[in-house]
């Protein structure tokens, strides 16, 4: 029969073993998910595999990918949010989760409120293409078009980063386009190869090869810095349109209230990840940036992009779902 002193004693070590400290000097003890809110083999699902293969191989653990699409990303974003925070579910983000608030009017959890960020992962600038046909040369001609001319542009889907990059070039540049959107990348690089549409941002991984094909123009990237594997394509800020900046973004992101020993631990190996000789490579010829940063960058940044989405929709009368 056990005392009382002793029962006290063992309920006592066992309530300090279950403390998020302790926790977090045993993490990670199994398996980690985590949760890509979009379908299998496009850059945010080749990312998290990457990364996770990376983390794995740190910590000792296996990290399994686990796709859940649908709904704009918000299905597989809301497990998350709904994830016990003991570092064991992690999200791969990509711009939509900051430009959902703007989006949908009502959403299953708060962006910002409901995660801990740890790390970007990737930088990505958008292409801004033109059919080869087009009289615009440059980023600057191509306003003066618009000025003239009713035009097109393509995009990927209401509320996807091209959508939400031109929309915002336009109203930075003062003129307007009529918003045509595809149902994918290859059906509007299709549109602007043929003519039917002005315009249409690309991706650098699906932009630049049909550039050297020589099947679209390229009038400008939309980064502040120009992209070390197509040194010829300006920014659009320096090419005609000043302040103008948009980055496309992968990132790992916790639910709210995971430890931060966690989160920091989390953070280390994908910074590791990010510099590794043969990660920088492949990303870097695909004209993709490892961003790795902190986890106060990445809520500064998330929050910026919250904000201006929030602005661009409402300047540019997009209703919310």
């Amino acid at each position: 029969m056990l005392t009382g002193v002793l029962r006290a004693s063992l309920i006592i070590c066992l309530m300090l073993a279950l403390t998020p400290a302790a926790q977090s000097e045993d993490y990670p003890s199994h398996t980690i998910k985590m949760i890509v809110p979009t379908g299998a083999g496009g850059i945010t699902d080749i990312l998290a595999r990457l990364v996770g293969k990376s983390i794995s191989e740190q910590l000792g653990q296996p990290v399994i990918i686990d796709n859940r699409t649908g709904a704009g990303g918000t299905i597989g974003t809301r497990a998350v949010a709904q994830a016990e925070p003991d570092g064991y579910t992690l999200l791969m983000a990509f711009p939509s989760h900051a430009a959902n608030p703007a989006l949908y009017a009502t959403l299953p959890y708060d962006s910002e409120k409901d995660f801990a960020p740890i790390s970007m992962v990737t930088r990505v600038s958008e292409i801004l293409l033109v059919p080869n046909s087009s009289p615009a040369k440059t980023v600057k001609e191509l306003i003066e078009l618009a000025r003239r001319e009713q035009l097109n542009y393509a995009s990927v889907g209401v509320g996807s980063l091209a959508h939400l990059a031109t929309e915002l070039f336009l109203a930075t540049a003062g003129v307007k386009m009529t918003h045509i959107p595809y149902r994918g990348v290859p059906q509007a690089q299709q549109a602007v190869m043929t003519g039917e549409v002005a315009v249409f941002f690309d991706t650098p991984v699906t932009a630049l090869p049909q550039v050297r094909a020589g099947t679209v123009k390229a009038l400008g990237i939309s980064t502040s810095k120009r992209l070390l594997v197509a040194q010829d394509i300006p920014t659009i800020a320096e090419a005609g349109v000043p302040g103008y900046e948009v980055v496309g973004w992968n990132g790992v992101l916790a639910p709210a209230n995971t430890p931060r020993p966690i989160i920091d631990k989390l953070n280390t190996a994908i910074l590791a990840a990010l510099k590794a000789p043969e990660m920088e490579k492949l990303l870097s010829e695909q004209g993709i940036e490892p961003a790795g940063n902190s986890p106060e960058e990445f809520a500064r940044l998330l929050h910026a992009d919250i904000e201006k989405w929030i602005r661009v929709t409402r300047d540019a009368g997009i209703k919310p779902q």
